[in-house]
């Protein structure tokens, strides 16, 4: 008798498992996904992940500018 594997759907991510969120833009570094939706993403239809999911790319021209280091943080005081 065959007894049938377990299998699971996993749900769709972005996420690569570097998990750094900007202080400012509250946006992950690494998945470019706001607090929000990692927060909400596996109660999301998946048409919605894949919404945000297209969005991404362009959500990662934001990091792509280095933001100047020590300068930068004194002139922001």
């Amino acid at each position: 008798m065959n007894t049938p594997l377990w299998k699971r759907d996993e749900i769709e991510s972005p996420c690569v498992q570097i998990c750094i969120v900007h202080p400012e833009t509250r946006i992950c570094t690494g998945c470019y996904r706001t607090i929000d939706e990692i927060t909400d993403w596996s109660r999301m239809t998946p048409e919605a992940r894949r919404t945000i999911m297209d969005d991404l790319p362009a959500r990662a021209d934001q990091f792509k500018v280095r933001r100047g280091g020590r300068a930068a943080r004194l002139k922001r005081r």
